[in-house]
């Protein structure tokens, strides 16, 4: 985005730092703003009465949330979890949707990461309905790493639990399929971090 249209959303925003462990938006709840993550991490979850989760998206610093209610005016869909430490940037509505109808750029920007949020809930359902527990495991571990020193790395922290919710499985299942991942030589457990092997 164009430093003087990050200028202006830094002149309508708001700081906001919360702690772990905060919900920061309620499914249901009336959606009064949009959030912009400077640091930290967050979860968009669904949950049903008997408290079953499904994690619908892992989000880091530069990535945004919030933005379905604000654009519809319908209530929030999911709710928002820090996983860590987080500072946000919080812009009202009403500064929100005049953004959007002043500065194209800001529209465009937000169309191409609504469209690629579309691909990826896109390739969710095909794995979800074309693989066995090992494929989603493998694909979620691939779509949530990064080259880094050339090796490709889990950049973010993923709790088996975390990747159980976001693929439709069982933790028992999950640990079972990284266990036979490492086994086999694809992943490496190093300081912490998942690294995947070509092989």
């Amino acid at each position: 985005m164009p430093d003087t249209e990050l200028e202006h959303l830094a002149r309508v925003a708001c700081y906001r730092k919360v702690p772990r462990g905060t919900t920061i938006v309620r499914a249901g709840d009336s959606t009064d703003s949009f959030y912009i993550l400077i640091s930290g991490s967050i979860k968009v979850l669904n949950s049903d009465e008997e408290g079953r989760e499904v994690i619908l998206a892992i989000l880091g610093a530069g990535e945004f949330f919030g933005e379905m209610g604000v654009i519809d005016g319908s209530p929030r869909s999911a709710d928002v979890l820090a996983i860590e430490p987080c500072e946000l940037l919080v812009i009202a509505k009403p500064d929100f949707r005049r953004m959007l109808t002043e500065h194209a750029d800001v529209a465009l920007y937000l169309m191409r990461s609504l469209v690629q949020r579309l691909r990826e809930a896109d390739r969710k359902i095909e794995s979800l309905a074309l693989m066995d527990v090992f494929g989603r495991v493998a694909n979620l571990l691939l779509e949530f790493s990064e080259v880094q020193e050339g090796r490709r790395i889990v950049t973010r922290k993923l709790t088996k639990q975390d990747i159980a919710k976001m693929i439709g499985a069982s933790r028992e299942m999950v640990s079972r399929v990284m266990k036979d991942l490492e086994t086999s030589g694809y992943i490496e457990i190093q300081d912490g971090r998942i690294v995947l092997n070509e092989t």
